[in-house]
């Protein structure tokens, strides 16, 4: 079957992936939102369906300390003697981690934590029980991946830390996963940093503490300097499926227009792999990732696609829906108000550094439409609540009611760095419809109220969203939001929230 990239659209990066017989499952980064690491299934590869997070408790996730783009980098997840085993980094609190759990679903056990310094940890389970953990760090010996054996009971160093390879020459050596096939073991990095120079190169040993003799043929994957839709191409893991074909699994972007500029985040992204007769894998066609490709050779198992409406009328929040950093006590409910979300407005506002009243999910199509009933009539001045394209504190567009000199008014913001604009106009009382409509380069915000016709109420560019203007590692999350500079506010219900993809017209 032929297949598209990205396989898992939307802010989805850093994968890594394992097999358990015929099933397939892969976690991803998710820096400052909690739940952290969502967890994936599939059977063939192509359709992925997320079955829950790994990290779901603040004793798992602290957050609290998390910057712009901190918190929880480069998942690894593994498989071994019937558990499962996730390995993060939590930058903003601890260091490396992981955590283990029997089903994949979870519950996941409490963090424990390697003494070892670096980001993007991984594990290779070797034979007569000898646990080898990778980071990439700038340790003693200067900058590259180095390695030490663990007791995967305790998490405690029972070797030194050693420099086990410092690539090819290419700006952060990082994301490493170290394999054993064939007898060798091969040892896979990210290189060039996570931009338009990204790259995946490997090197292999008779040792798993090397020496590492670099393969020829470096890159092994980079789609840099092409005339093509992908970009960014690297942070890759490797698997083998039941018919002895190899694959891997990748990070890469999708600019929306030239020049190139990114909005919707590194997604995930799916290609074969070849081996040389030397012993070399190469990852995609002559080591580049296409936007089409031929799929494994696996029963095809697609996945219902999911309700465009949420109605809010069950008892947990959906898989989708994410948090800016940990939620603040008592900042959302499904029970308040049976059959709506409610959010409580705390002082802190999307400006800020902290835990706003948030729920959000991401963006994952160039065109879709969004929407959301809310009924909110604000008691205090300046106590506001609406819908936000969220790249970052200081880069989102926000549609809200808001109470201004005593009136309920709607009010659209656009803030761009140092640069702000806000249009106000009247709203009436009673329910209001809020919705996004986005396009590659435009997002397009309306309102409805009672039973009228949607009403434009301005635009931005993606663009100035981009992480290529705003930095960062993460994506656009489009989000229901709630601020009451006083501390404690009105509170916002919404009864639905729609999100429907759109054919794509051509550029």
């Amino acid at each position: 079957m032929k297949y598209s990239n990205p396989v898992i659209p939307g802010f989805y990066p850093d994968p890594s992936i394992c097999r358990v017989d015929e099933d397939y499952y892969l976690v991803t980064s998710t820096f400052e939102y909690s739940p952290g690491v969502p967890i994936f299934h599939s059977r063939d590869l192509v359709h992925w369906r997320q079955i829950g997070h790994v990290l779901t408790s603040e004793q798992q996730l602290s957050l609290a300390n998390a910057w712009v783009s901190g918190g929880i980098y480069a998942p690894t997840l593994r498989h071994h003697d019937g558990w499962f085993y996730m390995t993060t980094t939590n930058v903003s609190a601890g260091g490396n981690l992981y955590v283990r759990s029997r089903q994949p679903e979870g519950p996941w056990s409490e963090p424990i934590y390697v003494d070892q310094a670096g980001i993007d940890p991984s594990l290779l389970f070797d034979e007569h029980d000898r646990v080898y953990f990778q980071s990439a760090c700038n340790g003693a010996e200067g900058e590259g991946i180095y390695q030490c054996e663990i007791d995967i009971a305790t998490g405690e160093r029972i070797t030194d830390s050693r420099l086990i390879w410092k690539g090819t020459g290419g700006a952060a050596p990082e994301a490493p996963h170290l394999y054993k096939v064939n007898g060798m073991y091969y040892l896979m990095i990210a290189e060039g940093g996570t931009e338009y120079g990204h790259m995946v190169t490997i090197a292999r040993s008779n040792d798993p503490y090397g020496p590492y003799e670099a393969c020829p043929s470096n890159p092994i994957l980079s789609n840099r300097s092409m005339q093509t839709s992908i970009h960014a191409t690297g942070h890759a893991d490797l698997i083998q499926i039941q018919d002895g074909s190899w694959w891997a699994v990748c990070l890469g972007i999708r600019p929306a227009a030239y020049p190139l500029r990114h909005h919707l985040g590194r997604e995930t992204f799916l290609a074969p792999v070849t081996w040389t007769e030397d012993g070399w894998p190469i990852i995609g066609y002559n080591g580049h990732m296409e936007p089409v490709m031929t799929g494994p050779k696996l029963p095809e198992t697609p996945w219902p696609l999911p309700p465009v409406r949420d109605h809010f009328d069950l008892p947990t929040l959906g898989l989708d829906w994410v948090f800016l950093r940990n939620p603040a006590p008592g900042s959302w409910s499904l029970t308040t108000h049976p059959g709506h979300l409610t959010l409580c407005g705390n002082s802190l506002s999307l400006h800020d550094l902290g835990n706003p009243a948030f729920v959000g999910r991401r963006l994952s199509h160039f065109q879709c439409s969004m929407a959301a009933e809310l009924n909110y009539d604000p008691l205090q001045d300046d106590e506001e609540a609406g819908l936000t394209a969220f790249m970052n504190g200081k880069y989102h567009y926000d549609l809200a009611i808001k109470r201004i000199n005593g009136q309920k008014k709607i009010v659209f913001r656009r803030t761009v760095g140092s640069l702000q604009t806000e249009q106000v106009q009247d709203c009436a009382t009673g329910l209001v419809k809020l919705r996004i409509r986005t396009e590659r380069n435009q997002f397009k915000f309306y309102l409805q109220q009672e039973l009228g016709e949607d009403i434009w109420i301005g635009s931005g560019e993606t663009h100035l969203l981009s992480t290529e203007v705003a930095g960062g590692f993460t994506g656009i999350i489009i989000a229901m939001y709630a601020h009451a500079p006083s501390g404690a506010g009105t509170p916002a219900q919404f009864d639905w929230f729609d999100y429907e993809p759109l054919e794509e017209t051509p550029e």
